[in-house]
């Protein structure tokens, strides 16, 4: 199984946001702002909106996935 780690803190703090104000939809806005700055051609951002997508995938599991430290 693939474990998926993030060490950025601002990835979070933006999935928590976008959590906050989209609920169970806020996986698609980080998508669809990703696909933006994609075809703007802005890299970074499409990387940054990219990590924030898969962080808010992380924090609506259910289940512990991995060890617990």
């Amino acid at each position: 199984m693939y474990l998926q780690s993030l060490t950025d803190r601002q990835s979070f703090d933006a999935a928590s946001d976008l959590v906050a104000e989209h609920g169970d939809e806020a996986v698609l806005e980080a998508a669809l702002l990703a696909d933006v700055h994609r075809s703007r051609g802005d890299e970074r951002s499409f990387a940054q909106w990219r990590t924030v997508e898969r962080a808010i995938l992380m924090l609506q599991l259910v289940d512990v996935v991995g060890e617990v430290h």
